[in-house]
């Protein structure tokens, strides 16, 4: 990204044009050579400014909360698809109102709403969560098929009597991985519930797929995909919010003071633990431009964010040239996971949102907040 880093005001997630549109024509791709529909997960993306690129390539949106499904339906379009690990009496009508695909999560969730989905005037299909109970996401705190997870229906609590009303299986095991992970865990999906794949219309084979990664095997993807819907005559779904946004944004941050405690600190006008969570709750480091590991030049700082938790570190970096006051800094791949899941912890105020586009060359800042973001958050 060819930004004009001086033009940006400091901390700004930029989102490149021209990289997203990379992202949507590998995923409409997908599309094109097995026929499934595909969805924009909000959970993991959901700037509404693009919405209307973005629907261009992709068929709807997948939502997990009442007001994700209200976004989805005023801003987005498409068909919208919720799913939620249970749902509210008081929420439920106006969910009805947006959706399309409703998955539920257990059985006694099916019963509990099964007559409202009946009674409504619009056509929504139903499905189950499945929980295989395999996966290889390695960290416990996103791996939805762990011991003991709540998410998902297993084969021993399966209740096939109970499938009446249901016209799809939903199944999501996947956390930012390739097609191999893909495979084995639909080996397991079809050895436990395949005999109630014949009687379904669709199956949602969830996020996590790394689709629009470098080394990501699309061959492999469409061979699953298409092996399921001739095999079952289902209609597959794929539900990514990584791939949508992956590498197509930065966050401009800058330097504000620089101390020393043994080691070189810098500190920011960001935060990991309110502008980027992941970093703390993956954990993972994120990349610097024109940055190495420590040691790797001759500078090394430890990057510290602007509230006062003490474990408010993005990490150890390395530079060619001493840092100083004022100069700035950019993160990179800060588009996903970061603006859906920022705070203002401290009041720290949340960055700005700008858009690059490489044909113009140009950065246009499209919202910043202020005070009245986080007071009204408040009571």
């Amino acid at each position: 990204m060819n930004i004009d880093v001086n033009a940006v005001p400091t901390p700004s997630y930029v989102l490149d044009l021209g990289i997203l549109h990379h992202n949507l024509q590998i995923l409409a791709s997908v599309r094109r050579k097995t026929g499934c529909k595909i969805l924009l997960a909000f959970k993991g993306f959901a700037m509404f400014s693009l919405f209307p690129v973005i629907r261009k390539y992709l068929q709807g949106a997948s939502a997990s909360s009442l007001d994700e499904a209200r976004l989805a339906s005023d801003e987005f379009g498409g068909e919208v698809h919720v799913y939620m690990p249970a749902y509210k009496e008081e929420e439920f009508s106006e969910i009805l109102s947006y959706a399309d695909h409703l998955v539920f999560n257990s059985f006694s969730q099916l019963e509990r709403f099964k007559d409202k989905v009946l009674a409504s005037p619009r056509n929504i299909s139903c499905g189950i969560r499945l929980n295989p109970q395999y996966s290889e996401v390695e960290v416990e705190l996103y791996n939805p098929c762990a011991r003991y997870s709540r998410l998902g229906v297993t084969e021993k609590e399966f209740q096939p009597e109970k499938l009446d009303n249901i016209q799809g299986l939903h199944f999501h095991a996947l956390c930012g991985q390739n097609a191999d992970s893909l495979t084995h865990t639909l080996d397991r999906v079809e050895a436990q519930f395949g005999e109630y794949l014949h009687r379904m219309v669709w199956v949602n084979f969830g996020g996590g797929h790394h689709i629009t990664r470098k080394d990501y095997d699309i061959n492999q993807l469409c061979r699953l995909i298409d092996r399921v819907q001739d095999r079952y005559g289902v209609a597959v779904y794929l539900e990514p919010g990584e791939a949508v946004a992956l590498h197509a944004g930065v966050l401009v941050t800058q330097v504000l003071d620089i101390i020393r405690n043994e080691i070189n600190i810098a500190i920011l006008d960001t935060s990991a633990a309110a502008h980027m969570p992941d970093v703390l709750e993956m954990p993972y480091r994120p990349e610097i431009a024109g940055a190495g590991l420590p040691g790797q030049y001759e500078h090394t700082y430890r990057l510290g964010g602007l509230t006062c938790l003490a474990g408010d570190v993005v990490g150890d970096y390395s530079f060619p040239d001493p840092l100083t006051v004022g100069q700035k800094l950019v993160f990179q791949d800060m588009a996903h996971y970061t603006m859906v899941k920022n705070n203002t912890f401290n009041g720290v105020r949340l960055p700005s949102i700008g858009i690059y586009d490489p044909e113009r060359r140009t950065t246009k800042i499209i919202r910043s907040f202020s005070y009245e973001d986080y007071k009204t958050r408040l009571s």
